[in-house]
């Protein structure tokens, strides 16, 4: 049923606008979708549609004929010419878990939302890949084996960690026996020893245990009627004459091997050696296997050796020395059964795409690291231990993971609430990562009384439009176009981002066009030697005073024309949200499909964070970036003062760009997946809101508690981020791109 009764009574508008794609999982190739009239929803049923779909209609007002649906990637029209490109509508369908998804999917085609590549809900294990699987096993899996187990990845392990957990485990053993009751742990010492010292091919099984066969059934395993169920019968049943049949999900099938005597409870907690073991070999043990398992956790690709020492130190080591047995693989085993614990590789690349609770393993590692930089930063005020660079390095890494974890805040809570509600959140928290930097820079400065902070923040915005107007659609250009030769986009949609981006340039610079005519540009540590003509003439530290103006002048000229403009760019980022999501959101063209059945959790969703979660990880995320911006403020003077780097070139590269990454790295996964208009408007989002947004609370923060910041840039500033506009709407004029306009 395509249609739940209770949506269509919540939803009737968001409804009546929609396209509703019934694609069967039967016809992957289906390549049209009809659409029933508005008022024949509650009466129309498709069978195979257990997703929703989001489909965003690409281009001008027309309709297209032809859809492709497909998981993550876009249709590219193949059938249109230049004129047919703009005139005609390219529609591209993204597969969608869930409501909340959906409207996730939909946010990032949205003005003035953060775009978001992660999912925000838990997906069923059941329906990830088999790849995706295997990262979230226990290990307690024998499969049949396929390939040798001698790898790169195994060999790494016995150099890194096999050889010395094996070498504690035979120096235990004797000390084991020696105490004479603990001589049973003595001999499982010796069994983890050779296990641990290359465990691969090998699984720890208990003894007398009834083996299970689970989900996956290879076609040497032979299942008897008796133990077969109603219709499931029909779809076990392989026939060398018959096409294999598609099952919705796995189905777990228990082999008894023989008749196995009822399970006693254990009495080992009751004898001596069991505490002979707990004082003297499991304390050691566990320092040892926690060192491991932290170890191998932070590495990220070998957590399965952190899930095996952590497996080991919880549950093996607990139990019953003579329940424990080794047994060695064979190749010829052909269905899947239960063990304690069974690896095959110790290092698997894809565990980059690794969660825990929705959140990235990178970023989950990287939080040590800020505890760590809070730690050092606040404790040792002289530089007794740490260098002011380490502290700053520190500091500028530890904003990376914060940026993430309030990335995925603003996405958490915008899919989970109205549009108002979501461009709110995105309007205030979007600039949070930049605004707390910014201020607290300027606090320094004023605090020691130099202009050399208000100019590293004015580097700092300049070198964020920079990086975000050519530096991220030129990476995603690049690395999208290797992939996939050419890559198309709507240039209408991203005309209205470049329309703003010109006229937020525009404002942002008008003082320091008007400031040319009435102000004197002052520079410091010139260095010049008179009547040596070969030694080149370099200042640094630039910047227009207006002190030896005219004070009358820039109270009636300058600063009016400031705050006109502080009110202004706002007023205009409004009016692009109501222009693009109201008035004229045909640009966008997004409709939203609801459709429920099929497997049993379609309508069952579970958010990773709930909206009082995500705003808790906001505010303290907000707090604690607050804090590592303090310390990178406080520790960039050394660097400043003893270091022949300039202060622009640490402002436009490092203070700019660095906070951008977890939207980098957002823009490239869409550009991979042929999503080249996310791409960009990745880049023009965060442009667009450093102009309209973070510049004009900047002025309002000054006119509160003045720090003397002016929005006066210097004319590299002027003229570098002027030509990238004009360079970037030459580039978004025609509709398609390319790795060599990358």
């Amino acid at each position: 049923n395509c249609v739940d009764p209770e949506q269509h009574q919540r939803f009737p508008r968001r409804q009546s606008q929609s396209d509703w794609l019934c694609v069967g999982p039967q016809h992957p190739e289906l390549g049209a979708a009809e659409t029933p009239p508005p008022d024949a929803f509650a009466h129309h049923f498709c069978h195979y549609t257990p997703k929703c779909f989001l489909t965003v209609h690409r281009g001008g007002h027309g309709a297209s004929d032809r859809s492709t649906p497909s998981r993550g990637s876009r249709s590219t029209p193949s059938r249109y010419g230049e004129e047919g490109w703009h005139e005609g509508t390219s529609k591209t369908t993204i597969r969608a878990e869930n409501e909340v998804e959906a409207h996730r999917e939909a946010n990032n085609y949205k003005f003035g939302f953060r775009k978001w590549k992660g999912n925000v809900t838990e997906k069923p294990i059941e329906d990830r890949s088999d790849v995706i699987k295997e990262l979230y096993s226990d290990l307690s899996i024998v499969k049949p084996r396929e390939g040798s187990v001698i790898t790169f990845g195994n060999i790494v392990y016995v150099l890194l960690f096999g050889w010395w957990i094996s070498l504690i485990y035979f120096l235990i053993c004797p000390v084991m026996f020696l105490t004479i009751f603990g001589a049973p742990y003595g001999k499982l010492c010796l069994k983890m020893a050779w296990y641990f010292i290359w465990p691969f091919g090998k699984s720890l099984e208990k003894a007398g245990d009834v083996v299970k066969r689970s989900n996956v059934r290879p076609p040497k395993c032979e299942v008897s009627p008796e133990e077969r169920d109603g219709e499931d019968s029909k779809d076990l049943v392989r026939d060398k004459d018959s096409a294999p049949l598609l099952i919705s999900s796995p189905i777990p099938v228990e082999i008894p091997v023989q008749e196995a005597p009822a399970r006693k409870t254990s009495k080992h907690w009751c004898r001596i050696s069991t505490y002979v073991w707990l004082s003297l070999g499991y304390p050691v043990l566990a320092v040892v296997h926690s060192l491991a398992c932290v170890l191998s956790w932070l590495l990220v690709f070998s957590i399965p050796v952190s899930k095996m020492n952590a497996r080991t130190l919880t549950t093996i080591l607990l139990m019953a020395p003579e329940d424990i047995q080794n047994h060695r693989l064979e190749k010829t085993l052909g269905c899947e059964t239960r063990a304690i614990l069974c690896c095959y590789q110790a290092f698997n690349v894809y565990y980059y795409k690794y969660t825990v609770q929705g959140i990235n393993i990178f970023a989950l590692n990287s939080l040590p690291l800020v505890l760590t930089t809070l730690i050092i930063g606040y404790t040792d005020h002289e530089h007794n231990y740490f260098s002011a660079e380490t502290k700053f390095a520190t500091a500028i890494t530890s904003i990376i993971p914060l940026s993430y974890y309030i990335g995925m805040g603003i996405a958490s809570i915008s899919a989970q609430s109205n549009f108002a509600v979501g461009a709110v959140v995105n309007a205030t928290f979007g600039s949070i990562t930049e605004m707390t930097f910014y201020i607290t820079a300027l606090l320094q400065g004023h605090r020691a009384a130099t202009k050399c902070y208000e100019e590293i923040v004015k580097a700092a915005l300049t070198g964020t439009l920079l990086g975000c107007i050519l530096f991220i659609p030129g990476i995603c250009m690049i690395i999208g176009g290797i992939k996939h030769r050419e890559q198309r986009f709507n240039s209408r949609s991203a005309g209205v981002s470049s329309a703003l981006l010109f006229i937020s340039i525009g404002g942002v610079f008008a003082p320091t066009l008007f400031s040319k005519t009435f102000g004197n540009l002052v520079c410091e540590s010139c260095t010049n030697i008179p009547g040596n003509a070969s030694v080149p003439f370099i200042c640094k530290d630039c910047y227009y005073d207006m002190s030896q103006t005219d004070p009358h002048l820039i109270l009636s000229q300058i600063e009016p024309l400031v705050y006109t403009i502080s009110v202004l760019l706002p007023a205009a980022y409004l009016i692009g949200l109501i222009f693009t999501l109201k008035t004229h959101s045909h640009i966008y063209d997004i409709h939203i499909s609801d459709g429920q059945g099929g497997h049993a959790h379609a309508g069952h969703r579970v958010v990773h964070w709930s909206r009082w979660r995500a705003l808790a990880v906001l505010i303290v995320a907000t707090v604690l970036m607050a804090c590592c911006a303090d310390l990178s403020t406080d520790n960039i003077e050394p660097m400043l003062t003893h270091s022949s780097i300039s202060q622009y070139f640490i402002g436009v590269t490092v203070l700019a760009m660095v906070p951008e990454l977890p939207e980098i790295v957002n823009g490239i996964q869409f550009a991979l997946q042929n999503n080249i208009s996310l791409s960009l408007e990745v880049g023009s989002c965060i442009a667009v809101q450093v102009c309209m947004i973070q510049i004009p609370l900047l002025i309002l923060f000054n006119a509160f508690y003045d720090v003397g910041f002016m929005l006066v840039f210097s004319d590299i500033h002027l003229w570098a981020s002027i030509f990238s506009v004009i360079l970037v709407n030459y580039i978004f004029m025609d509709g398609k791109c390319d790795y060599f306009q990358g």
